[in-house]
């Protein structure tokens, strides 16, 4: 037989009162810890199209596919990719996205992008297993051999994506992208302060990618062309 359900009791003293506020604001400065994390390490990682190094190589996170097509918010990161390539400020572009399935294919769908918008086939570099922010950090690091890198994101993300590739073991400075502040937006916003404690935690455990795989030597490659 269930139990009826009994309204939760409340502290009928002063004290217990004071208690029970005490640990909702711990509660509450434990949660927002990460994300101040995030905003003190990366405080001087921010820069524009504009103010970027130069430097050899620009990751591009995935954002989604609509209809085979990068999405809108895509659509901005590999522009800016686009304009810091044509601006000489990188030489090669490395696209990290999701291809877990035959029918999905980011890192493609990001090259045909960019080759349409002036980045040479030859500059742009795949990486099929960037399943997750700290996956695709790990994998331009161990397996592509990036040390220094412009990560480009939308503004709710870079901070997160600049401080992961530097746990990761690559300088890195964050190119934040405008977008428009829909609902999209509102929610990326809003995962983040849930996303910065899994950052957390994979900068202090450094977890193994779900795929990391041998070695490629497309970056190098690419950069030698690029000579």
């Amino acid at each position: 037989m269930r139990r009826p359900w009994r309204r939760p009791r409340l502290p009928r003293t002063r004290t217990g009162w004071r208690r029970l506020v005490q640990g909702v604001v711990a509660g509450c400065v434990l949660a927002l810890l990460p994300s101040t994390w995030l905003f003190v390490s990366t405080a001087d990682r921010l820069v524009t199209t504009a103010s970027a190094p130069r430097t050899d190589v620009a990751v591009v996170f995935g954002a989604g596919l609509w209809n085979g097509e990068p999405s809108p918010y895509l659509a901005h990161r590999l522009d800016a990719a686009a304009r810091l390539y044509r601006d000489g400020t990188v030489k090669v572009v490395l696209v990290t996205g999701d291809n877990s399935r035959e029918d999905y294919d980011e890192p493609d769908a990001m090259r045909a992008y960019l080759t349409r918008h002036g980045v040479p086939d030859g500059r742009i570099v795949g990486d099929y297993a960037g399943f997750d922010t700290w996956d695709s950090c790990v994998r331009a690091r161990k397996i592509f051999g990036v040390h220094r890198a412009v990560l480009i994101s939308q503004g709710f993300h870079i901070r997160r994506a600049v401080a992961l590739c530097e746990a990761a073991g690559i300088t890195s400075y964050g190119v934040g992208v405008d977008a428009k502040h829909d609902v999209t937006w509102y929610y990326g916003g809003a995962r983040e302060v849930l996303a910065a404690g899994k950052a957390a935690l994979d900068a202090v455990f450094e977890p193994d990618p779900r795929f990391l795989g041998r070695k490629e030597t497309g970056v190098a490659s690419a950069l030698a062309g690029a000579r």
